[in-house]
Parts: structure tokens; sequence; C-alpha cells
């Protein structure tokens, strides 16, 4: 004769799931992985030397060709906008900047982070907001010493020809202004750009075609054409820093200082926006 016993059933407990990760953690988790990169203090060191080297540089041109040329009719104490901010040192912060804030997406995909990231924050719209709020404040740091830094060191090797003028002379803080926000509008660029693409060497040179290349491809003679050459971060800047008033004789269309401050800002907000819906849409 056998007896039956009863098991009790047993309950299984689904382990209890932590708190979502507050917003300020993902930013917090994004300068740490930022700073970890030993080749970001590096390049951002390098790319400030380079760039304040430039305008010291240019600074010391025009040093030698106020000694060597006669009087002209320009004003001693008159704005030298693009010796301050040579175009040259800025080309280069701009390809810098925008490779970055490509790299901050683009070396995880590479690297497979992402889904370590994806899993721990599934909310992947959260994840590209903060590493755009780290890269923009990350960039508008580095932006503005860079500026400060090009027009201090330019005004002070031009005191020694008593062309210098002071940061109060007008035109010059709309010019360090735009100078300074320059680097983090082309990095929220690349960063948009390394979510849409996710690929190293595609998004770098689709970075450096859409800031410098693709704005060459349109004059300003014709109306259609000026408006894509002004629609761009470069002719944006150049506008900005440009302290003189356009050329009423002149037969090429240019740019407004108002339309140039929105090209600015839709640039980023757009970038920022089309990887936010890009990345919840589409698997990692």
């Amino acid at each position: 004769m056998t007896t039956s016993t009863s098991v009790p059933p047993t309950t299984s407990y689904a382990p209890a799931a932590g708190p979502p990760a507050r917003f300020r953690d993902l930013i917090a988790a994004e300068w740490i992985k930022m700073r970890s990169l030993r080749s970001t203090p590096w390049t951002l060191a390098l790319t400030t030397v380079f760039v304040t080297g430039s305008a010291a540089a240019a600074a010391l041109a025009e040093y030698d060709d106020i000694a060597d040329s006669a009087p002209s009719p320009r004003q001693p104490h008159d704005f030298l906008a693009f010796t301050a901010f040579p175009p040259a040192g800025y080309w280069l912060l701009m390809l810098v900047a925008g490779a970055i804030g490509a790299g901050t997406v683009v070396s995880e995909y590479s690297s497979g982070l992402i889904r370590t990231t994806t899993a721990a924050v599934p909310a992947r719209g959260g994840v590209v907001l903060a590493k755009a709020v780290v890269t923009a404040t990350l960039w508008t740091a580095v932006g503005t010493v860079i500026s400060f830094g090009s027009f201090l060191v330019s005004q002070a090797i031009l005191d020694g020809r008593h062309a210098g003028v002071p940061i109060t002379h007008p035109g010059v803080a709309r010019a360090m202004v735009a100078s300074a926000l320059l680097a983090p509008v082309c990095a929220l660029i690349g960063l948009g750009l390394g979510v849409l693409i996710r690929h190293s060497a595609t998004t770098m040179i689709t970075s450096v075609f859409t800031l410098l290349m693709f704005p060459t491809l349109f004059s300003q003679s014709e109306l259609w054409s000026a408006d894509i050459n002004h629609a761009m971060p470069v002719t944006a800047w150049k506008r900005l820093v440009q302290n003189w008033p356009p050329d009423p004789d002149s037969l090429a269309y240019t740019a407004t200082v108002p339309g140039s401050w929105i090209v600015y800002t839709v640039w980023p907000l757009v970038a920022v926006v089309l990887a936010v819906v890009v990345v919840r849409r589409r698997d990692v």
C-alpha cells in the first residue's frame, strides 16, 4: 500500500528590479566614458594649442604687414576679425569637434558596448540626450577657452603696433561668442551623424563633407545657391565673425546675422532630435 505525499508548490520570485536610472546618472556615466578615453585630453589640448597658435601666426603676419606697409585708409584700431579668429584654425576645430562628437557614439557601436548600455538603460533616447548634454557642455567649455585665447594672444601681439583692440570693441563680443559656440555646434552635428551612420570611417567622411566641403559647391552669386551656402555652419560662423557691413555694390548675396544665429540653433537641434528618433526605432 502506498501513500501519496503532496509536494507544496514552490513559488519563484523574480528578482526585484532596481529603480530606473535618473537622467543625471546617465550624464555622470557618459562623462565617465568621455574622460576615461586617454586620447580625449590630448586631442583637446593639441587642438587648443593649434587654434590659438594659428591666431598668433596670423597676428604676427599682420604685425609685419603693418610695419612694412605705408599708412592705409583703414583706421589703426579696427578690429581685425579674421586675424583674431583665423579660418584655418577654426576649420580644424570644426573637424576635431565633429569627429569626437561622432566618436562618442560610433566607438560604442564598433566595440559592442552599446549593447551593454541599452541593456542597462532601455530608454535609448535618454542615453542619446545624455551624450548630447555632455558633448555640448565639454565643447562649449573648450570653445570658450579657445575663443578667449585666440583673441587675447592676437591682440597682445598687435598691441606692439598699436593695432590691438579691447574686448569691449564693437564686433568683438559677437565674434567671440560665435567662435566659442562653433565647437559644440559641430560636435552635436557629428554626434547626430554617428547615430545615423554608425560606421566610423563613413561617419568621419560624411562629417568632413558636411561641415567643410559641401558649402564650397554653392556660390553666392545666385539666390538659390546662396541660400544653401548660407544654411551651412561654416558660412554662418564667417558672417558672425565678420564685423563690416556687406558691400552694396557686390553681386553676391550675403548672409544675415539673425539668419546665421538661426543656423547655429537649427543644425544641432535637428541632429539631436533625429538621433533620438532613430535610436528608438532601430535595433542596436
